[in-house]
């Protein structure tokens, strides 16, 4: 029997196993068993029956029991020599696990177990494992949730117990039994999702745990109920996603074959392809069986193989046969007369014995074919050549976002996912939102130290419609930027032309199927030649084209979406083909010889392996694979211009086989075959996994791309699967790929750029711990190494897929391909960076595999290190010189203070960022490392660290080095201050405990930085003692002093070749006060008036030994410097011109900074200061001595001058006042006779306040104190406790503190050298724990792997790093020039704020005459009742406006004092005379009237029935301006309707915060109000424009005002829509139905009415215009209105739907830059720039109208002075940017400030004066005084601008003789001997007063000064009688 049987095993071979490569030895699976108790009875018993059969199926199934029958070894051994190769086993759940419970297992039943599986494995059997069959454990038969868990559970100890003896396991073999076990109460469909959910965890933690070793899991399915399974996605799993091969319960009719193929047909359904195992195979009518068992194999076999199922295995035991003959003879043999036939044994040997042709392929082939599998699994060490690119790739659709930005144009994706939207589909509007985040990008890549980087250019982002020949400013823009900043950070671009993302518009005339296309390619591909490619020398014509032809035309599961194979999709690729060759030929041609790039192609491809290697069929089938998928597109470029011959044959073949053609292959002229032949100077490769491909079966004529073709795909379940269903892990697939194409297409002659590798994970997975993708890179890029290496292949790069996870297509954000994690959950789409991201890094550094060799570079200069320093040999006075700093800053306005300075530091200042070793190391006890004392301490309990916090595990930077380094190249940085353990180099703290790990670790750390041209700055102590010191008194102990030299000293030896910056110390104040003063720090010695005192005298002697250490033995050699880090805060003294104050603020400096400074940097001594008050203080505390330690000369001499530079650490100031403190108990803190405080005012911080200036201040006090000498920031930084990576605080912190230092160094000459930022990441912040964050870099403390996430702040310090400081932006530059001719200047004012006379001459009473007689509605009580009196001081107002050189004057008029009760009952004579007489006045003076008709004062009598809620206010409103146009018409030729109605109605009607007052309805009535405002506007402007204007001859408007908004985050999409929406919702609100359609802008329209619709409301709560309103509404203006004072940063803000209010409406929130200054109203900052850039968006948004600014300007608080220095800084800076917007063609007419005199502001009463003229209000003559703004602003009037001065004086600058033109007819006066007008004698009275008074003072003032000098210097020699020298 065994010839048959053997012959039998090479059928099944050859008809099942095509390619079979399930690790590659294993051969097909022949299955038996299980054990029966039948079975066993039978081979027990010599007289049983004979050739008994049994199947898997019978009920008594063995349970094993101890002992085992001595025979089972026989009969398994018996079974293996009939070629079966593996044996069933069924566990008994129930008997494993008696309670359900893993915990208490049945010993002896899983030893019973284990035994027969050994016994299995002894007879060279593999056990097939099922892990139930039948009788579930009590336990588990409880519900879903419960079964799940706890059958997953006994999995897993199943995997534990038995998994060294098992490598094929299946969960249930019996579905339907299970299910009839579970409860009756659930339905059927119930339970088989239990089962499924049951299945899938095992699966999942088999597959996580448990598969090193290459096992598998599946689950036996009955093949009648597979295609129900399949239909469901929630059970489908369990035929494809959650199994490794399918296994199949199969009934077989012998009489009906076609009953077999109809089951087999069903397995075609399951995509991917799967390869199938028959667990169970029984039969049916099937009488030959005893008698022809061979042609039931051949029958069942040849069923099998029509349908091309991929059968791995087979149940064979209806062929086995196995008995007891004897008590001594047990064995199973096979039926009789199973023979193969000789014709078919003919067959085979023919299939077997082949010749294949010798095409690339086939060479291929034969290469590879006959390897074993470890000879081509194994791993090659070796590197690859100099010069290989490293990079990492993207795609514009996948990662940009910003669909709609800047004019980017709709692509097909867009249009694609948009349809798909609809059905929850992901779309890639936002994606990873790389459009804003170019640095972030390219600090990621800087990371990586990718070599280059392979990014797309999104068509519509250049060309909107696809068409030149504008292009889109900004999309060009960004791509500049992009490339600018890789070549910035030495990244070659490579850019890619098109990467399937065709704009839409060019679709919409068909795309790529319209030859049309081509032109357009080649006109968008010249224009990204010329623009970019002097920077871009690797480009990219398409990126892989087959997925577009095949995916997006073929079967459309790409945009655009089309499903046609058979012609579209070959028609696409002969375009694309086209279009890449002329775009070729047109760089070749026009600008290769100046540019000096090359430009290739990159086609995808997988690799094709035989399903049966020994079939020629399927050999010939694989080698078509390549051609149809590479060659298709190879062929014609990189061989003879024409497509393969064996697509073309396939194709021809095809459609003669079918009734008509399947497929339509367009053919190319001979002249485009030569032009497409070599038009490459690349292939650039793509591939990511292989199939297995078998012929097709050829009878279907329905299109299909695997039908064309003629080939079936497959995989080997043994081939691990990744999350993405098309990608399995095939690493030898890309060498002989690589291979192949080298031999097919490139021959040596081409070179071959591999630009997209790589493989997803699920989104479900482990997001940073990507281990499998890690394996996946070091297989896939080895096999790469081997085609470079061993085969020649000329690869000249990797790139990876992809930089970081973005959009995939269809499956959304689902898979993952990032090295980066992308967090699509936070709106700032923060990059992490996963394992896979330094595995990469790691490969990149050494170039391949090669052990690393560390080449110890030189190190990065360090900027400049200063020569040794001379310190001064004198000491501080007392109070110091350095009081001069109070006396220069102190004083400063706060404005000048505040103002932000614009400037860059030298060229080689040094950037860097700091941390320190127990902050961030962790690895408290790893490798040998001592214990420290913050060991210990965070070890005691009640420590007082919050959360019981320690730094065991810290950042885990010791095991982290990698992430560590990543950050810091990413951040730009120049240096890196980190601090050494000293335990972890001297665990005792002495030498002879020396450990080689921990200088091993600072070896890599330094090397590491070294090759990322980053300095090292080394502390060498930053509180972090050797416990073992600390047991013998620590730094009390005077032997310190020479353990700490010894630990130097090695320090120096070891590292020092490297390291040129060393610090002896961190912030010795602190160690001495904290750890032995306050005893807050360990070693919490609490002595705070000696303690303090040793500690710090031990500190400074041992810093010196260890200095002279370093200048006597190394300096010499190693040419570095030394130092070590002071702290400090800023003192500001309370008083500062209280003496005794400013002797506080200087002591507390000499205590904190001088107590280390003074010795060092001075004299070698203490300061005098400090010795006088402590020496004094132990006097009178009867001391005998000083409690402050003495040097002797000897050791003053060899202390001073220990330092060659100064490194300073400070955070925050403190306001010091003097005070006289307890005597007992001594107290250094006490010692220094001070109170400390902050200002509440300062912005506050997690642990101190913010005071930038402070920064200028101490650096200015240091270089007083101790000379021009060197300094080095070596902290500053701030703590918050928000974690989140959006940390705009700390952006502004570093902004101010970096912007002081700058102004140190430039304005005040201070040699500032570096700026290191406090800190890199989040660490253990000592106390505080983890609770308080000061990293630039966020560390997830909860995840083990403590994975570092960059915030903002991170990109704005690397911005400043970038850019050396804080350069003034170009378009910031002071800009000369004038504004057109005839541009308008004017001032405003308004009725109600200037007129008073609220009662005068019958006026009637306003909603603001109301308001401000309501208690508490306006500050200070004030009221507009007389205000500026200006009803009775017309004369007085036209002289301040010709003092302002204006031509026009704005104005309002009070309704009320026209028409009292608001209508035209009754007209006013008196109220209307005053503005008649008013613009006759103005008239006069040659001063044009601008006329607001409503300034918000509506008469109270409208108000009472509703006011502008009530819609009969707008036949109101049309009566009351008709009066205006009859009466004053005549003279007035410039109407504004309306001034700023978005306040009226919304701090009108739904803030309450003005008039009318009403806050009860926000969410309705400012819309309301607003929509009768409109409608009010335009009819006003229609009863103009229709009766009056061809008559009166003027224009009419409306005045719309708003502020601009800038995103917070302008990298962050969310804030820059927020931004966009700020300005919508209050400019937008008004402007868009006049200036666009007469209807409200779609932005709030959508907004508001999802909400109304999300809070229950039926219609959205803004009002609708109707059709004939939106008419009547749209083009109601003559000119745009427009008030502007500042802007704000906008981010958005989602409110719960229940509230509802304008503010929730528009969901954002905003704040404002704390570099912009302030002004006198909270709301109001001083923005320039906003200026320019919204008159510009009003010019984009409303087709450039022209555009008069109706009011612009600033106020102030407290003005005293008419010196009014912030307003001339307002005025000159937003002017300027008004000629600016005129030089960028917006269309401005005229400016007009607001506002003429200080005046009645509104609900702050008079305390934010605004004005240009300064009023004093309690004067009762309310004098006008110009202030200096209104000389400047007179001056940019009669100039026109600002001339250029540069061109001399300007003839506008020269004082006129003498006014041309007077107000009116006054008469004159006799004034000082001059003849002058009455008005002018007046304001000249008022100056003389004014000046008589400020002279009086000023004598007055002297005087006080010299009596208290005079006082002084009297009490000077008193005071020296206590001279510090006679103390102690």
């Amino acid at each position: 029997m065994e010839l048959p049987w053997n012959l039998a095993c090479i059928v099944l071979l050859s008809f099942s196993c095509w390619g079979l490569d399930w690790e590659s030895d294993r051969n097909f699976m022949s299955a038996a068993g299980p054990l029966t108790h039948d079975l066993l009875h039978n081979l027990s018993s010599p007289l049983g029956n004979q050739g008994s059969n049994f199947v898997a199926g019978d009920k008594d199934m063995y349970v094993c029991l101890q002992p085992l029958p001595t025979f089972l070894l026989e009969y398994f051994r018996s079974v293996h020599a009939r070629k079966v190769t593996h044996y069933k086993v069924f566990l008994p759940w129930a008997q494993l696990l008696p309670t359900g419970s893993s915990k208490k297992p049945d010993e002896k039943t899983v030893q019973c177990y284990r035994r027969l599986l050994e016994a299995i494995r002894t007879a060279q059997l593999q056990p097939l494992v099922v892990l139930h069959h039948q009788t579930l454990p009590t336990s588990a038969i409880r519900g879903r949730e419960v079964f799940a868990d706890l059958f997953a559970d006994y999995a897993a100890f199943a995997f534990q117990s038995f998994g060294d003896l098992v490598e094929i396991w299946f969960t249930f073999s019996d579905l339907e039994e299970v299910i009839t076990e579970l409860p009756h109460q659930e339905s059927r469909s119930s339970h088989l999702q239990t089962l499924t959910d049951a299945h899938r965890k095992v699966y999942e933690i088999y597959h996580k745990k448990y598969t090193s070793q290459g096992g598998k899991l599946s689950v036996v399915l009955c093949v009648e109920v597979l295609p129900d399974l399949l239909l469901e996605p929630s059970t489908s799993l369990l035929a494809k996603d959650a199994v490794d091969f399918l296994s199949l319960d199969l009934y077989y009719e012998c009489q009906k074959e076609a009953s077999l193929l109809q089951e087999l047909s069903k397995l075609q359904t399951i995509e991917p392809k799967v390869k199938v195992f028959i667990f169970s195979l029984k039969l049916q009518d099937c009488p030959f069986t005893r008698k022809n068992p061979a042609g039931l194999l051949f029958s069942l076999l040849e069923a099998i193989n029509k349908n091309q199922v991929l059968t791995i295995g087979l149940d064979i035991n209806i062929f086995l046969s196995c008995s007891s003959s004897s008590k001594e003879s047990r064995s199973c043999s096979l039926t009789d007369a199973l023979t193969l036939p000789a014709t078919r044994e003919q067959d085979l040997k023919t299939a077997v014995g082949f010749s294949p042709p010798s095409s690339a392929f086939w060479r291929v082939w034969e290469t590879f074919a006959n390897q074993s599998r470890a000879e081509r699994d194994a791993f090659l060490q070796d590197a690859f050549p100099e010069g290989f690119l490293w990079g990492v790739s993207t795609g514009a659709f996948n990662v940009e976002g910003g669909w709609a930005e800047d004019g980017r144009g709709a692509s097909v994706w867009d249009r694609f996912m948009a349809q798909k939207a609809n059905k929850g589909q992901a779309t890639p509007e936002v994606a990873s939102d790389s459009y804003h985040k170019v640095d972030s990008d390219v600090a990621l890549l800087r990371g990586l130290r990718a070599q280059v980087y392979k990014f797309s250019i999104s068509w519509s982002r250049i060309f909107p419609s696809g068409h030149g020949p504008s292009p889109s400013p900004q999309g060009v823009a960004y791509y500049n930027k992009l490339i600018d900043s890789l070549l910035d950070s030495h990244i070659k671009p490579m850019a890619t032309l098109f990467h399937w993302d065709l704009p839409q518009a060019l679709q919409d005339h068909g795309g790529w199927q319209n030859e049309s296309v081509v032109d357009a390619f080649l006109d968008y591909a010249a224009f990204c030649f010329s623009t970019f490619g002097d920077r871009v020398k690797l480009w990219v014509t398409f990126h892989e084209p087959w997925v577009m032809s095949y995916a997006g035309y073929g079967t459309g599961q790409h945009a655009p979406g089309i499903s046609d194979p058979g012609v579209a999709s070959f028609k696409v690729a002969h375009l694309v083909l086209k279009a890449h060759a002329k775009a070729w030929h047109h760089y070749n041609s026009h600008h290769r010889s100046q540019q000096q790039g090359c430009v290739g192609i990159v086609l995808n491809s997988d690799w094709a392996e035989p399903l049966s290697p020994d079939s020629l069929e399927d050999l010939r089938a694989s080698e078509r694979f390549l051609h149809f998928m590479l060659g298709w597109f190879a062929h014609p470029i990189f061989v003879n211009g024409d497509y393969p011959a064996a697509l073309k044959a396939q194709i021809q073949q095809i459609n003669k086989q079918c009734p008509r053609p399947v497929a339509q292959l367009p053919e190319f002229t001979e002249a485009e075959k030569q032009l497409l032949k070599g038009s490459a100077d690349f292939l650039g490769l793509s591939h990511y996994t292989s199939h297995l491909v078998s012929k097709a079966q050829q009878d279907t004529c329905i299109p299909s791309y695997d039908t064309i073709g003629g080939f079936s795909q497959h995989v080997d379940p043994a081939w691990p699967q990744t999350s993405s269903p098309w990608i399995h892990v095939v690493p030898w697939g890309i060498r002989r790929l690589l291979r192949f194409v080298s031999l097919e297409y490139t021959r040596g002659k081409v070179p071959i750029y591999l630009a997209g590798n790589g493989m997803p994970i699920r989104e479900s997975e482990n997001q940073l711990d990507d281990f499998l993708r890690v394996d996946y890179f070091n297989q896939y890029i080895n096999e790469v190494l081997k085609a470079v290496k061993q085969d020649s292949v000329d690869v000249r790069s990797y790139v990876a897929r992809s930089l970081l996870d973005g959009f995939e297509g269809p499956s959304g954000y689902s898979q993952r391909f990032g090295l980066y994690h992308v967090n699509f959950n936070d709106s700032s789409k923060p990059r992490t960076p996963r394992r896979s991201a330094y595995f990469f890094t790691s490969i990149i550094e050494k170039n391949g595999f090669l052990t690393k060799v560390v080449k110890r570079l030189p190190p990065p200069s360090t900027a400049n290190l200063p020569a040794k320093i001379r310190a001064l040999n004198f000491p501080s006075e007392v109070p110091s010189k350095s009081k001069v700093i109070w006396e220069k800053f102190s004083n400063e306005p706060k404005f000048e203070r505040d103002l932000f300075y614009h400037g860059t530091f030298q060229d080689d200042f040094l950037w860097g960022v700091s941390s320190s070793a127990y902050q961030i190391e962790g690895a408290w006890d790893a490798d040998g490392k001592g214990p420290s004392i913050w060991d210990n301490f965070t070890h005691t309990p009640g420590n007082n660290v919050k959360d019981n916090a320690n730094g065991d595990i810290a950042c885990d930077s010791y095991n982290q080095l990698d992430a560590d380094l990543n950050m810091l190249r990413a951040l730009k940085v120049k240096a890196y201050r980190f601090s050494i353990s000293w335990s972890r180099i001297f665990p005792t703290g002495r030498k002879s405990s020396l450990n080689k790990y921990g200088v091993n670790y600072y070896n890599r750390l330094i090397d590491g930085l070294v090759a990322s041209n980053i300095s090292p700055m080394v502390t060498l102590f930053h509180w972090d003692l050797p416990q073992a010191l600390q047991d013998i008194g620590g730094w009390e102990n005077p032997s310190l002093i020479e353990l700490f030299n010894s630990y130097a000293d090695f320090c120096f030896q070891t590292f020092g070749d490297r390291v040129k910056f060393w610090m002896t110390f961190n912030e010795p104040t602190y160690q001495a006060w904290l750890g032995y003063g306050s005893g807050d720090f360990p070693p919490n010695v609490k002595d705070p008036g000696w303690a303090p005192y040793r500690v710090g005298h031990a500190l400074i002697k041992a810093h010196a030994r260890a200095y002279h250490t370093y200048d006597e033995k190394y300096r010499q050699e190693q040419k570095g410097v030394i130092s070590l880090s002071l702290s400090a805060h800023w003192a500001e003294p309370k008083s500062p011109e209280v003496p005794r104050d400013v002797e506080a603020a200087d002591r507390m400096l000499q205590f904190s900074l001088g107590w280390f400074a003074h010795p060092i940097f001075r004299n070698g001594d203490y300061p005098d200061a400090m010795k006088w008050k402590v020496g004094n203080r132990s006097e009178l505390q009867h001391l005998a001595t000083s409690r402050l330690p003495s040097f002797t000369e000897e050791e003053k001499r060899y202390i001073r001058a220990t330092a060659d530079v100064f490194c300073l650490n400070t955070y925050s100031s403190r306001i010091v006042r003097h005070t006289t403190p307890r005597l007992n108990p001594p107290s250094y803190e006490d010692d220094q006779e001070t109170i400390e405080e902050e200002d509440p005012s300062w912005p506050s911080t997690a642990m101190n306040r913010a005071a930038a200036w402070g920064m200028r201040r101490l650096l200015n006090w240091i270089k007083e104190e101790y000379g021009d000498i060197p300094i080095y920031v070596t902290e500053n930084g701030v703590g918050l406790t928000n974690p989140k990576v959006e940390d705009t605080e700390r952006i502004f912190y570093h902004k101010t503190y970096i912007n002081e230092a700058l102004k140190a160094y430039r304005l005040d000459g201070v040699d500032l050298r570096g700026y290191a930022a406090w800190s890199l990441m989040d660490n253990f912040e000592w106390l505080n724990g983890y609770t308080v964050k000061f990293g630039l870099y966020h560390v997830d403390f909860n995840n083990v792997n403590r994975p570092r996430t960059a915030r903002a702040s991170a990109r704005y310090y690397t911005e400043v790093i970038t850019n050396n400081g804080m350069p003034l932006p170009r378009e910031d530059e002071f800009l000369y020039g004038q504004f057109p001719e005839g541009f308008i200047w004017s001032a405003a004012s308004a009725a109600y704020q200037i007129e008073g006379a609220w009662r005068a001459d019958g006026k009637g009473l306003s909603i603001w005459d109301t308001f401000a007689h309501t208690p508490l509605k306006v500050a200070n009580n004030d009221n507009g009742d007389v205000a500026c009196d200006s009803y009775h001081k017309i004369a007085e107002d036209v002289v301040a406006l010709q003092n302002l050189g204006v031509s026009h004057y704005r104005f309002s008029i009070s309704w009320t004092r026209v028409l009292p009760d608001g209508t035209t009952k009754f007209i006013n004579d008196a109220g209307l005379n005053y503005y008649v007489r008013l613009i006759d006045a103005l008239l006069a003076a040659n001063i044009k009237p601008q006329v607001t008709i409503y300034h918000w004062d509506l008469p109270q009598a409208l108000q009472d029935v509703g006011g502008w809620e009530n819609e009969t206010i707008v036949q109101r409103f049309k009566e009351y301006a008709e009066v205006l146009f009859q009466r004053l018409g005549d003279k007035v030729k410039f109407w504004i309707t309306l001034n700023e109605p978005f306040v009226i109605a919304n701090q009108g009607y739904g803030y309450g915060t003005a008039a009318p007052g009403i806050s009860f309805r926000p969410g309705t009535a400012p819309y309301i109000a607003g929509h009768n405002l409109i409608k009010a506007h335009a009819e006003a402007w229609h009863l103009y424009n229709d009766k009056y204007r061809t008559r009166q001859g003027g224009v009419i408007s409306i005045t719309i005002s708003s502020d601009w908004a800038e995103p917070r985050n302008p990298s962050n999409q969310e804030d820059v829509e927020a931004a966009r929406r700020y300005v919508q919702f209050m400019g937008g609100w008004f402007a868009h139905p006049i200036f666009k359609n007469g209807d409200y802008n779609e932005v709030m329209k959508t907004r508001i009415r999802d909400r109304s619709l999300a809070a229950g409301l039926n219609k959205s709560r803004l009002p609708e215009f109707t059709e004939s309103e939106k008419r009547r509404i749209k083009g109601t203006y003559d000119f745009f209105g427009f008030n502007h004072y500042t802007t704000v940063l906008a981010y958005n803000l989602d409110y719960d739907s229940k509230i509802s209010s304008f503010d929730a409406d528009r969901g954002v929130a905003s704040i404002t830059d704390r570099t912009w200054p302030d002004s006198g109203s909270f709301w109001l900052k001083m923005t320039p720039f906003g200026f320019r850039r919204i008159l510009n968006w009003l010019k984009k948004e409303y087709n450039n109208p022209p555009i008069y600014v109706t009011e612009n300007g600033v106020s102030q608080r407290g003005e005293t002075s008419l010196k009014d220095t912030a307003r001339i800084y307002y005025l000159r800076s937003y002017i300027n940017e008004a000629l600016k917007a005129v030089q960028d063609k917006v269309d401005l007419r005229g400016y007009t400030v607001w506002s003429v005199m200080d005046n009645f502001e509104w609900a702050t009463g008079f305390a934010e004066r605004f004005g240009l003229h300064f009023v004093n209000y309690t004067d009762p003559s309310l004098p006008r005084i110009p202030k200096a703004s209104a000389k400047v602003y007179a001056s940019i009037a009669q100039c026109n601008g600002f001339p250029d001065p540069a061109a001399g004086p300007h003839p506008c600058l020269q004082p006129d003789a003498e006014p041309t033109v007077g107000p009116m007819r006054e008469e004159k006066v006799q004034f000082l001997g001059l003849t002058l007008a009455a008005t002018d004698a007046q304001t000249a009275l008022y100056i003389l007063f004014f000046l008589v008074l400020l002279g009086v003072c000023g004598v007055a003032l002297l005087s006080y000064v010299h009596c208290k000098l005079s006082k002084q210097r009297k009490t000077q020699p008193g005071q020296q009688e206590l001279s510090p020298i006679s103390s102690f």
